[in-house]
């Protein structure tokens, strides 16, 4: 091959990294967008009810607004979910004598060790919003199953999307 090939060939090699990468950055129609796809079908679902009620015909056993989603590798509070943990303290304040746990899930990428370390940031991110709210620490506690106890089987976008999730659960 000659050296004005080599160039021409490297130039395109350059050119596709490029285009591959910017598409990767913007999340088009990437696993990004199914988190926000995710939360926003159980928002909707869950709007009208109040904050721990059964959703009617939810598959996964979902309650109202006892649930955040993350997006891929993350454990930052998105505005929904800030929304929806608001929903749970204003709820946890009228019934003082409910305790919580905040599990931390994630989905089914990456080893087992690093998705309980990321479940627990996520379970750590709603209690501190939670706290942050007005809810006493001492009523939540926390818990990370990591990849172990999906809400969705798949190996694909939708079905990670919402296994990357923080659930609030009542304790009796």
């Amino acid at each position: 091959m000659s050296l004005r090939a080599l160039k021409l060939l490297s130039i395109i090699s350059i050119a596709l990294l490029a285009t591959a990468c910017a598409a990767t950055k913007t999340g088009k129609g990437g696993a990004a967008d199914m988190g926000n796809e995710a939360e926003e079908s159980y928002r909707i679902a869950s709007e009208n009810l109040e904050a721990f009620t059964a959703i009617p015909g939810s598959k996964t056993g979902a309650k109202a607004s006892d649930r955040v989603f993350f997006s891929y590798d993350s454990s930052a509070l998105s505005a929904t979910a800030k929304s929806t943990l608001a929903k749970q303290a204003n709820w946890l304040k009228k019934n003082a004598g409910t305790n919580v746990t905040v599990e931390g899930h994630c989905d089914e990428r990456g080893t087992r060790e690093y998705n309980l370390a990321l479940g627990a940031r996520r379970a750590s991110a709603a209690k501190r919003q939670l706290v942050n709210l007005g809810v006493s620490a001492d009523r939540i506690s926390t818990v990370s199953y990591g990849k172990e106890r999906p809400a969705v089987t798949g190996s694909n976008s939708a079905a990670w999307a919402e296994n990357r999730r923080a659930v609030t659960v009542l304790v009796k």
